[in-house]
């Protein structure tokens, strides 16, 4: 990549210029045609309620009066500061998607006691953490798989929240450690456009090999505690991290931390954010040029991929041994910055960020062999070449590639999906599954808790994870036609890849009651989503009537061009739509849309 491409981009030329962040149209269009509530509906509407109740029990049961997490606090990776800020994952994108307003509430009175409850907690032994393990409301040093886990919720509270005076001010500080702005933290080198290490925080870069310490966090009797990662002692936990030295150099994981960027741009923070978030970015789309198509996983001072490009802690031939199994894992983690690369698509509207990763799976995939009559792609790269096999082909993070292109070159990549299989016309009963389903993990997780005997000096802060009820996926993919990348599609148990915020083709908001989501008695479903259409019913199953606004994108990054309700077209032509919906009234909608059309913004319509 050139760098008269960069400052093309830098310059927001790639985006086609919305006028403004314009009010939804003066003329709204009116429902009026009567629809029966179908289940769907109802289903729905009933979701939301069930996580409100079942998260309001999870915060009574393990949520101290202090709003502290009634666990155990240690500093460590495996149950540390980033599990502690997880408990309430999901819960302010719920609240985003129509979720009544306890979730929001319940989420900012936890974030700010977990705040002060780790700035409090202490190592002995580990140096980074005497003084807090969170300095300036940050974790002080750790590596971004685990960092942008715990700023899961952080992340998407703007959604929600953005006249926020403190998320405003807290975004812009915590991206200040990343973009050199910050003189008293010297994470980035805006010279040779690197994070100079895989470890970093509020306190800087780690420029030394780490040590099992450093990862494991202070010796303790683990003898009382449920380990969730399998261990049984502490000296498990530091076995566990004998070969996560390599940490001296800049690693894609790293650019999880764009996300703040973007979110400090979207809040009101400047131009400089979102120039910073394109620099680093565009620096690494050119280390992958460079290096034949593959991002490397280390990079060294000078800004260039390192000899062993392939190495670093988390990089792509990451395979660490096993302190109970005596095996070798996979631990690359190179497809989580995936991440960053969304956060350039919304900033430029240039689908080439999302290419490299198409282009990076097609060279891996020619790499296949057939293995005892199989195919296999390979998942690790080393000094020997392509390792770590797998049967099947090479799909990582292809249904994110697809449903950022929505080209049909990437279609087949995207996998088999119950979700796409709705959106084609194949499976209609996905809806009323999706959301039983939800409601049925939302019920188990509720009973679990209950059953739980634990107590807080027997809980580390990975324990109330598992019990944590928000159920979020049917809703995000049904009313808003989205993709939550943070808990792959396929899977709403699999862990959370952090540092991502939400990316869908609608977003909702309810202009009576001034907040985001879906209004009171009102439930969508999106059809059918093509490159420039959105299909959507939208349908008040109430006996009031609701008047909604219909925002293109989480960020309104889509323009809407038009609307078409019963044959008759409305000329839009913005970020947002208002719909007024007769009391038992619903209609289906047809978007046209032009998407990534707009630079995104956090700020609610009626605030332009």
């Amino acid at each position: 990549m050139s760098l008269n491409r960069r400052d093309f981009l830098a310059s927001g030329a790639a985006v086609v210029a919305a006028p403004a962040l314009a009010r939804a149209p003066v003329v709204p269009i009116h429902v009026t045609s009567p629809m029966q509530a179908p289940r769907w509906a109802i289903l729905q509407r009933r979701l939301l309620e069930a996580n409100a109740q079942a998260c309001a029990d999870f915060y009574a049961t393990y949520v101290d009066a202090r709003d502290e997490l009634k666990v155990f606090a240690r500093w460590g990776a495996n149950d540390g500061p980033d599990d502690a800020a997880e408990a309430t994952n999901d819960w302010v994108l719920l609240h985003a998607l129509g979720a009544p307003d306890n979730l929001l509430h319940l989420s900012q009175r936890f974030y700010e006691g977990h705040l002060r409850q780790y700035a409090k907690a202490r190592t002995v032994d580990v140096p980074i953490a005497r003084a807090g393990m969170y300095h300036r409301e940050f974790p002080v040093q750790m590596d971004w798989q685990h960092n942008s886990e715990g700023l899961s919720t952080f992340n998407v509270m703007g959604l929600s929240a953005p006249r926020d005076p403190r998320l405003f001010l807290r975004t812009r500080r915590f991206a200040d450690f990343y973009t050199g702005a910050d003189p008293a933290v010297r994470n980035y080198d805006p010279k040779h456009r690197v994070i100079r290490s895989i470890v970093n925080g509020s306190r800087g870069p780690m420029l030394r090999k780490a040590t099992p310490l450093d990862w494991a966090g202070d010796p303790f009797d683990a003898s009382r505690f449920h380990l969730e990662h399998g261990e049984d002692s502490y000296e498990q936990f530091l076995r566990h991290y004998d070969e996560y030295d390599d940490v001296v150099c800049d690693t894609p994981l790293n650019l999880q931390a764009t996300t703040l960027g973007l979110n400090a741009y979207a809040l009101g923070g400047g131009e400089r954010f979102r120039r910073w978030v394109l620099d680093y970015t565009d620096a690494w789309m050119d280390r992958a040029r460079a290096n034949g198509g593959i991002l490397p996983s280390k990079v060294g001072a000078d800004g260039k991929a390192a000899p062993d490009w392939w190495g670093g802690t988390y990089g792509w031939n990451f395979a660490p041994m096993v302190p109970q199994t005596g095996k070798r894992e996979g631990r690359n983690r190179v497809p989580r910055s995936i991440t960053a690369f969304y956060n350039a698509l919304l900033l430029t509207g240039d689908r080439e960020y999302l290419h490299l990763w198409r282009r990076q799976n097609a060279l891996i995939n020619a790499q296949a062999r057939m293995i005892e009559g199989k195919l296999h792609t390979p998942t690790l790269y080393g000094p020997e070449g392509w390792h770590g096999w797998k049967a099947g082909p090479y799909r990582q993070s292809g249904f994110e590639i697809w449903y950022a292109t929505q080209d049909k070159a990437d279609r087949e990549a995207a996998g088999s999906d119950p979700w796409i299989a709705f959106l084609e016309g194949a499976n209609p009963a996905y809806p009323e599954t999706a959301l039983e389903a939800d409601l049925a993990r939302i019920a188990k997780r509720d009973a679990a808790r209950r059953a739980d005997e634990t107590t807080p000096d027997t809980r580390l802060a990975d324990w109330p994870l598992d019990y944590n009820p928000a159920s979020a996926k049917a809703l995000v993919q049904l009313t808003t036609g989205g993709l939550h990348i943070a808990r792959p599609s396929w899977n709403a148990d699999s862990p959370p890849q952090g540092g991502v915020t939400l990316h869908c083709r609608l977003r909702y908001f309810d202009p009576q009651r001034r907040r985001a989501g879906l209004p009171q008695d009102v439930a969508a479903l999106v059809h059918r989503l093509g490159d420039k259409s959105t299909e959507v019913t939208l349908v008040n199953t109430g006996q009031q009537p609701r008047s909604i606004i219909v925002q293109g994108g989480a960020y309104g990054e889509h323009r809407i061009d038009s609307i078409t309700l019963d044959g008759v077209t409305q000329a839009v032509g913005g970020r947002h739509a208002t719909l007024h919906l007769a009391a038992g009234a619903g209609a289906r909608l047809t978007l046209a849309m032009t998407r990534y059309a707009n630079r995104p913004s956090l700020a609610f319509p009626w605030d332009g």
